[in-house]
């Protein structure tokens, strides 16, 4: 195909293109997943406990300060990465939906800072008060607690029990960077809801999809 030729047929392939009203938008690709991972957290394992501060009060705030609430939800983030982006809005319509029924969030970040500076304790305390962040963001600054709750991917969801027995763990719903699927927190809110109803959370769990979590060197 010559140089004329070929310029005339990438212009009809985008007046076809835009006429149909397609654009195309690349999905993001994942770099980090839970699929097919050993060693991972098995389902009614006890919550790891932590102590942490928060990023923007500074306190330290720890798994047993929950005690009195009926499910807990940990959601490893981060602020840099897409998938978190993606889905950060909705995250904090989700906890609004939730407050005063008895769920408890947090989000922890343990990226290494150093490598990714809008994850460092100040950016993220930026992230959750411009986002407007019912629930507490801590700053796991040694990534133990990240180890010890063997995630593996930003975000990635822990929901525990009342026994704070691990129930769920997985991704927040089907969307992703450029999948065009709606953002709803539905797998998420399926399993709390079936914990705050005392019922059985559903077997059938999508493994988490995002950026890998930064470990330090």
């Amino acid at each position: 195909m010559n140089t004329t030729r070929f310029f005339y047929f990438t212009v009809l392939i985008a007046v076809v293109t835009i006429a149909a009203g397609v654009t195309a938008v690349p999905a993001a690709r994942a770099v980090a997943s839970t699929e097919g991972k050993k060693g991972l957290l098995a389902m009614g394992s006890q919550a790891p406990d932590f102590a942490l501060p928060d990023v923007v009060t500074g306190k330290i705030v720890r798994r047993d300060d929950f005690k009195d609430q009926t499910a807990f939800l940990v959601v490893i983030l981060c602020r840099h990465c897409p998938y978190v982006k993606h889905i950060r809005k909705n995250l904090v319509s989700f906890a609004k939906d939730y407050a005063g029924k008895r769920l408890a969030i947090v989000g922890i970040s343990s990226n290494d800072p150093g490598a990714y500076p809008e994850d460092s304790p100040e950016s993220l305390k930026q992230m959750a008060v411009s986002e407007g962040f019912t629930f507490p963001v801590l700053f796991d600054g040694t990534q133990e607690v990240a180890k010890a709750y063997t995630a593996v991917a930003t975000p990635d969801f822990f929901l525990f029990d009342k026994d704070r027995k691990l129930v769920y763990r997985g991704q927040y719903d089907d969307a992703r960077p450029g999948n065009r699927v709606p953002v709803t927190g539905k797998d998420v809110r399926a399993a709390v809801d079936a914990v705050l109803a005392g019922k059985p959370v559903s077997a059938d769990q999508k493994h988490a999809v995002g950026c890998s979590i930064k470990w330090k060197k």
